[in-house]
Protein backbone atom coordinates (compact mmCIF):
# COMPACT_ATOMS: atom_id res chain seq x y z
CA UNK A 1 0.00 0.00 0.00
CA UNK A 2 1.24 3.45 -0.88
CA UNK A 3 -1.06 5.51 1.35
CA UNK A 4 -2.96 8.63 0.38
CA UNK A 5 -1.89 12.23 -0.12
CA UNK A 6 -2.07 14.24 3.09
CA UNK A 7 -3.60 17.64 3.72
CA UNK A 8 -2.20 19.92 6.44
CA UNK A 9 -4.08 20.07 9.72
CA UNK A 10 -5.84 23.24 10.82
CA UNK A 11 -4.53 25.06 13.85
CA UNK A 12 -7.75 24.70 15.80
CA UNK A 13 -7.62 20.93 15.32
CA UNK A 14 -4.09 20.71 16.71
CA UNK A 15 -4.72 23.04 19.64
CA UNK A 16 -8.00 21.43 20.62
CA UNK A 17 -6.22 18.07 20.86
CA UNK A 18 -3.49 19.64 23.03
CA UNK A 19 -6.09 21.19 25.30
CA UNK A 20 -7.98 17.92 25.71
CA UNK A 21 -4.85 16.15 26.94
CA UNK A 22 -2.87 18.86 28.76
CA UNK A 23 -5.39 21.45 29.90
CA UNK A 24 -6.28 24.95 28.84
CA UNK A 25 -4.02 26.60 26.26
CA UNK A 26 -2.80 29.90 27.73
CA UNK A 27 -0.97 31.12 24.62
CA UNK A 28 -0.30 29.52 21.25
CA UNK A 29 1.77 30.32 18.20
CA UNK A 30 2.77 28.60 14.98
CA UNK A 31 5.28 28.91 12.18
CA UNK A 32 5.35 27.37 8.70
CA UNK A 33 7.76 24.99 7.12
CA UNK A 34 9.34 26.27 3.97
CA UNK A 35 9.97 24.96 0.51
CA UNK A 36 13.50 25.77 -0.63
CA UNK A 37 12.16 27.21 -3.85
CA UNK A 38 15.05 28.89 -5.70
CA UNK A 39 18.86 29.09 -5.38
CA UNK A 40 19.28 26.05 -3.14
CA UNK A 41 22.71 25.67 -1.49
CA UNK A 42 23.51 29.35 -2.04
CA UNK A 43 22.62 31.15 1.18
CA UNK A 44 25.83 30.17 2.97
CA UNK A 45 27.79 31.69 0.06
CA UNK A 46 26.15 35.09 0.52
CA UNK A 47 23.90 34.79 -2.53
CA UNK A 48 20.19 35.73 -2.43
CA UNK A 49 17.72 32.87 -2.02
CA UNK A 50 13.95 32.40 -2.39
CA UNK A 51 12.12 30.36 0.27
CA UNK A 52 8.36 29.85 0.08
CA UNK A 53 6.38 29.21 3.27
CA UNK A 54 3.84 26.38 3.08
CA UNK A 55 0.90 25.45 5.25
CA UNK A 56 2.67 22.59 6.99
CA UNK A 57 3.11 24.25 10.36
CA UNK A 58 4.70 23.74 13.77
CA UNK A 59 2.45 24.62 16.72
CA UNK A 60 3.64 25.54 20.21
CA UNK A 61 1.24 26.12 23.11
CA UNK A 62 1.73 27.27 26.70
CA UNK A 63 -0.50 25.10 28.90
CA UNK A 64 0.77 26.24 32.30
CA UNK A 65 2.80 29.11 33.71
CA UNK A 66 5.80 28.02 35.79
CA UNK A 67 7.73 30.42 38.04
CA UNK A 68 11.25 29.04 37.82
CA UNK A 69 11.64 26.58 34.95
CA UNK A 70 10.60 25.49 31.49
CA UNK A 71 9.13 22.16 30.51
CA UNK A 72 8.67 21.15 26.89
CA UNK A 73 6.67 18.21 25.57
CA UNK A 74 7.05 17.01 21.97
CA UNK A 75 3.96 15.20 20.74
CA UNK A 76 5.78 14.08 17.60
CA UNK A 77 8.40 12.24 19.67
CA UNK A 78 5.71 10.94 22.02
CA UNK A 79 3.90 9.32 19.08
CA UNK A 80 7.18 7.65 18.11
CA UNK A 81 7.63 6.23 21.60
CA UNK A 82 10.81 8.27 22.13
CA UNK A 83 11.90 10.52 24.99
CA UNK A 84 9.68 13.54 24.60
CA UNK A 85 9.87 15.69 27.76
CA UNK A 86 12.60 18.17 28.69
CA UNK A 87 12.85 20.41 31.76
CA UNK A 88 15.41 23.13 32.48
CA UNK A 89 15.84 26.33 34.52
CA UNK A 90 15.37 29.92 33.35
CA UNK A 91 19.13 30.11 32.68
CA UNK A 92 19.63 26.92 30.65
CA UNK A 93 22.66 25.20 29.21
CA UNK A 94 22.63 22.80 26.30
CA UNK A 95 22.44 19.12 27.12
CA UNK A 96 24.18 17.95 23.93
CA UNK A 97 24.15 14.58 22.23
CA UNK A 98 21.38 15.52 19.81
CA UNK A 99 18.87 16.12 22.61
CA UNK A 100 15.62 17.50 21.15
CA UNK A 101 15.18 19.97 24.01
CA UNK A 102 18.35 21.80 23.02
CA UNK A 103 16.39 23.67 20.33
CA UNK A 104 14.18 25.18 23.00
CA UNK A 105 17.11 25.75 25.38
CA UNK A 106 19.01 27.51 22.59
CA UNK A 107 16.03 29.79 21.89
CA UNK A 108 15.89 30.82 25.56
CA UNK A 109 19.67 31.38 25.61
CA UNK A 110 19.42 33.53 22.45
CA UNK A 111 16.68 35.65 24.03
CA UNK A 112 18.69 36.16 27.20
CA UNK A 113 21.90 37.01 25.32
CA UNK A 114 19.98 39.58 23.25
CA UNK A 115 18.96 41.33 26.47
CA UNK A 116 15.34 40.20 26.73
CA UNK A 117 14.06 39.47 30.23
CA UNK A 118 13.13 35.83 30.78
CA UNK A 119 11.26 36.41 34.01
CA UNK A 120 9.15 33.28 34.29
CA UNK A 121 8.90 29.88 32.68
CA UNK A 122 6.10 27.75 31.32
CA UNK A 123 5.08 24.28 30.22
CA UNK A 124 4.98 24.13 26.41
CA UNK A 125 3.46 21.44 24.19
CA UNK A 126 4.74 21.24 20.61
CA UNK A 127 3.12 19.45 17.68
CA UNK A 128 4.30 19.72 14.08
CA UNK A 129 3.29 18.71 10.57
CA UNK A 130 6.76 19.65 9.23
CA UNK A 131 8.68 16.37 8.71
CA UNK A 132 11.97 16.20 10.59
CA UNK A 133 14.93 15.93 8.23
CA UNK A 134 12.61 16.28 5.26
CA UNK A 135 14.22 19.33 3.68
CA UNK A 136 11.40 21.66 4.75
CA UNK A 137 13.10 23.59 7.53
CA UNK A 138 11.67 21.64 10.47
CA UNK A 139 14.21 22.95 12.98
CA UNK A 140 13.69 26.57 11.90
CA UNK A 141 9.90 26.19 12.07
CA UNK A 142 10.32 24.90 15.64
CA UNK A 143 12.66 27.75 16.64
CA UNK A 144 10.48 30.41 15.03
CA UNK A 145 7.27 29.01 16.53
CA UNK A 146 8.87 28.95 20.00
CA UNK A 147 10.16 32.51 19.61
CA UNK A 148 6.76 33.74 18.44
CA UNK A 149 5.20 32.00 21.43
CA UNK A 150 7.65 33.54 23.92
CA UNK A 151 7.28 36.91 22.19
CA UNK A 152 3.54 36.74 22.95
CA UNK A 153 4.09 35.27 26.42
CA UNK A 154 6.50 38.01 27.51
CA UNK A 155 5.07 40.84 25.38
CA UNK A 156 8.51 41.43 23.89
CA UNK A 157 7.28 43.00 20.64
CA UNK A 158 9.74 41.20 18.38
CA UNK A 159 9.69 42.02 14.65
CA UNK A 160 9.74 39.33 11.98
CA UNK A 161 13.41 40.09 11.32
CA UNK A 162 14.30 39.93 15.01
CA UNK A 163 12.59 36.54 15.33
CA UNK A 164 14.45 35.27 12.26
CA UNK A 165 17.81 36.49 13.55
CA UNK A 166 17.28 35.07 17.04
CA UNK A 167 16.25 31.72 15.54
CA UNK A 168 19.36 31.73 13.34
CA UNK A 169 21.56 32.57 16.33
CA UNK A 170 19.99 29.76 18.35
CA UNK A 171 20.73 27.13 15.70
CA UNK A 172 23.96 28.42 14.19
CA UNK A 173 25.90 30.17 16.95
CA UNK A 174 24.52 28.46 20.07
CA UNK A 175 23.88 24.91 18.82
CA UNK A 176 26.76 25.03 16.33
CA UNK A 177 24.80 23.76 13.33
CA UNK A 178 26.29 25.19 10.07
CA UNK A 179 23.05 26.54 8.58
CA UNK A 180 22.34 29.70 6.62
CA UNK A 181 19.46 32.09 7.27
CA UNK A 182 17.07 30.87 4.57
CA UNK A 183 14.96 28.62 6.81
CA UNK A 184 14.52 31.05 9.68
CA UNK A 185 13.62 34.01 7.47
CA UNK A 186 11.31 31.92 5.29
CA UNK A 187 9.43 30.69 8.35
CA UNK A 188 9.25 34.05 10.10
CA UNK A 189 8.18 36.16 7.11
CA UNK A 190 6.02 33.65 5.24
CA UNK A 191 4.84 33.93 1.64
CA UNK A 192 7.59 34.06 -0.99
CA UNK A 193 10.59 36.23 -0.18
CA UNK A 194 13.91 37.14 -1.74
CA UNK A 195 16.42 37.04 1.10
CA UNK A 196 19.72 38.84 0.58
CA UNK A 197 22.08 36.78 2.70
CA UNK A 198 24.80 39.36 3.23
CA UNK A 199 24.39 42.00 5.97
CA UNK A 200 22.01 43.73 6.57
CA UNK A 201 19.96 40.74 5.29
CA UNK A 202 17.40 42.70 3.31
CA UNK A 203 14.08 40.96 2.56
CA UNK A 204 11.94 41.58 -0.52
CA UNK A 205 8.44 40.11 -0.48
CA UNK A 206 7.76 38.65 -3.94
CA UNK A 207 4.44 38.69 -5.86
CA UNK A 208 4.50 34.97 -6.56
CA UNK A 209 0.76 34.53 -6.18
CA UNK A 210 -1.31 31.59 -4.99
CA UNK A 211 0.64 28.76 -6.56
CA UNK A 212 -0.04 25.11 -5.73
CA UNK A 213 2.69 22.71 -4.69
CA UNK A 214 3.04 19.03 -3.96
CA UNK A 215 5.66 18.09 -1.38
CA UNK A 216 6.92 14.52 -1.43
CA UNK A 217 8.92 13.28 1.54
CA UNK A 218 11.37 10.62 0.35
CA UNK A 219 11.61 9.19 3.86
CA UNK A 220 15.41 9.26 3.52
CA UNK A 221 16.87 11.30 6.35
CA UNK A 222 19.88 13.54 6.10
CA UNK A 223 21.74 15.99 8.29
CA UNK A 224 22.84 19.40 7.03
CA UNK A 225 26.03 18.97 9.04
CA UNK A 226 26.93 15.98 6.84
CA UNK A 227 26.43 17.82 3.53
CA UNK A 228 27.23 21.52 3.74
CA UNK A 229 30.80 21.28 5.09
CA UNK A 230 31.80 18.85 2.35
CA UNK A 231 30.53 21.02 -0.47
CA UNK A 232 32.02 24.12 1.16
CA UNK A 233 35.42 22.42 1.39
CA UNK A 234 35.22 21.37 -2.27
CA UNK A 235 34.50 24.96 -3.33
CA UNK A 236 37.46 26.17 -1.29
CA UNK A 237 39.78 23.64 -2.96
CA UNK A 238 38.68 24.97 -6.33
CA UNK A 239 39.11 28.59 -5.29
CA UNK A 240 42.60 27.85 -3.97
CA UNK A 241 43.60 26.14 -7.22
CA UNK A 242 42.31 29.07 -9.27
CA UNK A 243 44.20 31.62 -7.19
CA UNK A 244 47.42 29.62 -7.56
CA UNK A 245 47.31 30.01 -11.38
CA UNK A 246 49.91 32.54 -12.46
CA UNK A 247 47.96 33.43 -15.63
CA UNK A 248 44.63 34.13 -13.88
CA UNK A 249 43.58 37.67 -14.91
CA UNK A 250 43.82 40.26 -12.15
CA UNK A 251 40.13 41.14 -12.54
CA UNK A 252 39.09 37.56 -11.75
CA UNK A 253 41.64 37.31 -8.95
CA UNK A 254 40.06 40.34 -7.28
CA UNK A 255 36.57 38.84 -7.52
CA UNK A 256 37.59 35.52 -5.98
CA UNK A 257 38.57 34.55 -2.43
CA UNK A 258 39.83 31.49 -0.58
CA UNK A 259 36.77 30.86 1.59
CA UNK A 260 33.45 29.82 0.04
CA UNK A 261 31.68 33.01 1.14
CA UNK A 262 34.40 35.44 0.02
CA UNK A 263 34.00 35.61 -3.81
CA UNK A 264 31.81 38.31 -5.27
CA UNK A 265 29.76 35.59 -6.91
CA UNK A 266 27.21 38.00 -8.39
CA UNK A 267 29.93 39.70 -10.44
CA UNK A 268 31.62 36.56 -11.75
CA UNK A 269 30.74 35.26 -15.22
CA UNK A 270 31.11 31.59 -16.02
CA UNK A 271 32.25 32.24 -19.58
CA UNK A 272 35.24 34.20 -18.22
CA UNK A 273 36.10 31.63 -15.59
CA UNK A 274 35.54 28.48 -17.67
CA UNK A 275 39.00 28.31 -19.34
CA UNK A 276 40.58 28.22 -15.88
CA UNK A 277 38.04 25.84 -14.36
CA UNK A 278 39.11 23.28 -16.95
CA UNK A 279 42.42 23.08 -15.06
CA UNK A 280 40.83 22.66 -11.63
CA UNK A 281 40.03 19.37 -9.89
CA UNK A 282 36.82 18.12 -11.55
CA UNK A 283 34.51 18.03 -8.51
CA UNK A 284 35.73 21.37 -7.21
CA UNK A 285 35.22 22.95 -10.64
CA UNK A 286 31.68 21.58 -10.83
CA UNK A 287 30.81 23.07 -7.44
CA UNK A 288 31.90 26.50 -8.70
CA UNK A 289 30.03 26.03 -12.01
CA UNK A 290 26.95 25.08 -10.01
CA UNK A 291 27.14 28.25 -7.92
CA UNK A 292 27.23 30.55 -10.95
CA UNK A 293 24.63 28.71 -13.03
CA UNK A 294 22.21 28.31 -10.11
CA UNK A 295 22.36 32.03 -9.43
CA UNK A 296 21.81 32.85 -13.11
CA UNK A 297 18.66 30.73 -13.33
CA UNK A 298 17.40 32.37 -10.13
CA UNK A 299 17.78 35.79 -11.74
CA UNK A 300 15.63 34.53 -14.64
CA UNK A 301 12.99 33.31 -12.18
CA UNK A 302 12.96 36.63 -10.33
CA UNK A 303 12.38 38.48 -13.59
CA UNK A 304 9.57 36.06 -14.42
CA UNK A 305 7.91 36.51 -11.00
CA UNK A 306 8.15 40.31 -11.07
CA UNK A 307 7.25 40.85 -14.74
CA UNK A 308 5.22 37.65 -15.42
CA UNK A 309 7.10 36.98 -18.67
CA UNK A 310 10.50 36.25 -20.21
CA UNK A 311 11.97 37.15 -23.58
CA UNK A 312 12.18 34.62 -26.40
CA UNK A 313 15.94 34.27 -25.79
CA UNK A 314 15.42 33.68 -22.07
CA UNK A 315 12.72 31.10 -22.74
CA UNK A 316 15.03 29.31 -25.17
CA UNK A 317 17.69 29.25 -22.44
CA UNK A 318 15.39 27.13 -20.25
CA UNK A 319 14.26 24.95 -23.15
CA UNK A 320 10.92 26.59 -23.98
CA UNK A 321 9.35 28.09 -27.09
CA UNK A 322 7.99 31.66 -27.29
CA UNK A 323 4.48 31.88 -25.88
CA UNK A 324 5.13 29.59 -22.91
CA UNK A 325 2.88 30.35 -19.94
CA UNK A 326 4.05 31.66 -16.57
CA UNK A 327 3.59 28.25 -14.96
CA UNK A 328 5.43 26.46 -17.76
CA UNK A 329 8.37 28.88 -17.48
CA UNK A 330 8.53 28.69 -13.70
CA UNK A 331 8.36 24.89 -13.85
CA UNK A 332 11.17 24.78 -16.42
CA UNK A 333 13.38 26.85 -14.11
CA UNK A 334 12.66 24.50 -11.20
CA UNK A 335 13.67 21.60 -13.45
CA UNK A 336 16.86 23.37 -14.50
CA UNK A 337 17.79 24.00 -10.87
CA UNK A 338 17.18 20.38 -9.95
CA UNK A 339 19.43 19.24 -12.80
CA UNK A 340 22.20 21.50 -11.48
CA UNK A 341 21.75 20.08 -7.98
CA UNK A 342 21.86 16.55 -9.38
CA UNK A 343 24.66 16.87 -11.92
CA UNK A 344 27.02 19.55 -10.60
CA UNK A 345 26.40 19.46 -6.83
CA UNK A 346 25.67 15.71 -6.60
CA UNK A 347 23.04 15.90 -3.85
CA UNK A 348 20.41 13.72 -5.50
CA UNK A 349 19.90 9.97 -5.17
CA UNK A 350 18.32 7.33 -7.45
CA UNK A 351 15.34 7.15 -5.08
CA UNK A 352 14.80 10.91 -5.40
CA UNK A 353 15.06 10.74 -9.17
CA UNK A 354 12.42 7.99 -9.34
CA UNK A 355 9.98 10.06 -7.29
CA UNK A 356 10.69 13.18 -9.32
CA UNK A 357 10.24 11.38 -12.65
CA UNK A 358 6.87 10.08 -11.49
CA UNK A 359 5.73 13.56 -10.45
CA UNK A 360 6.68 15.02 -13.82
CA UNK A 361 5.00 12.19 -15.71
CA UNK A 362 1.82 12.80 -13.67
CA UNK A 363 1.63 16.40 -14.86
CA UNK A 364 3.85 18.58 -12.65
CA UNK A 365 5.29 21.62 -14.44
CA UNK A 366 8.58 21.20 -12.62
CA UNK A 367 10.06 19.46 -9.59
CA UNK A 368 13.23 19.86 -7.57
CA UNK A 369 14.96 18.97 -4.34
CA UNK A 370 13.98 21.15 -1.38
CA UNK A 371 16.79 21.51 1.13
CA UNK A 372 20.24 20.04 1.40
CA UNK A 373 19.48 16.92 -0.64
CA UNK A 374 20.75 13.33 -0.34
CA UNK A 375 17.28 12.58 0.99
CA UNK A 376 14.56 14.81 2.33
CA UNK A 377 11.80 16.25 0.20
CA UNK A 378 11.01 17.18 -3.37
CA UNK A 379 8.66 20.00 -4.35
CA UNK A 380 6.57 20.07 -7.51
CA UNK A 381 4.72 22.98 -9.12
CA UNK A 382 1.22 21.89 -10.16
CA UNK A 383 -2.15 23.11 -11.33
CA UNK A 384 -4.80 22.98 -8.63
CA UNK A 385 -6.53 20.02 -10.26
CA UNK A 386 -3.33 18.02 -10.67
CA UNK A 387 -2.25 17.99 -7.02
CA UNK A 388 -3.84 14.70 -6.02
CA UNK A 389 -2.61 12.92 -9.15
CA UNK A 390 0.98 14.15 -8.72
CA UNK A 391 1.03 13.35 -5.00
CA UNK A 392 -0.31 9.83 -5.61
CA UNK A 393 2.34 9.25 -8.29
CA UNK A 394 5.06 10.30 -5.82
CA UNK A 395 3.76 7.81 -3.25
CA UNK A 396 3.61 5.01 -5.79
CA UNK A 397 7.22 5.78 -6.76
CA UNK A 398 8.48 5.39 -3.20
CA UNK A 399 7.75 8.59 -1.28
CA UNK A 400 6.86 7.92 2.35
CA UNK A 401 4.42 10.84 2.53
CA UNK A 402 3.09 13.49 0.19
CA UNK A 403 1.18 16.68 0.85
CA UNK A 404 -0.86 18.99 -1.34
CA UNK A 405 -0.05 22.45 -0.01
CA UNK A 406 -0.41 26.15 -0.66
CA UNK A 407 1.74 29.17 0.10
CA UNK A 408 1.10 30.29 3.68
CA UNK A 409 1.72 33.24 5.99
CA UNK A 410 4.63 33.43 8.41
CA UNK A 411 4.88 33.06 12.17
CA UNK A 412 1.69 34.04 13.97
CA UNK A 413 0.05 33.95 17.34
CA UNK A 414 -2.88 31.54 17.19
CA UNK A 415 -6.26 32.94 18.24
CA UNK A 416 -8.07 29.69 17.69
CA UNK A 417 -11.22 29.75 19.78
Amino acid sequence: MTGKPLTPRRGEEVLRAIEEEYGEVVRAASAPGRADFLNTHQDYKGLPVVPVAVNLRTYAAVVEELPDRFEIISLNLKREGAEHVDAFPLKPVLKGGGWFGDYFRAVVIALREAGYEVRRGCRVVVDSDVPIGGGLGSSAALEVALLKLLDAYYGAGLSRKEIAELAFKAENAIMGIPCGRLDQYGSSYGGAILLHTRPPYHVEELPLGAINLVIADSGIRHRVADIHPRRQAEIERGLSQLLEMSDLPQRLRELLGRRYWEPRWEELRLEELEPYLDRVEAKAADRIRFTLLMHHTTLLALKLIRERSLSARELEEIGLEPGATFMEALGAILNKQHELLRDLYEVSLPELEAIRDAMLEAGAYGAKISGAGLGGALIALVDEGAGSRVATAALEAGASRAWIVRVDEGAREEAWR
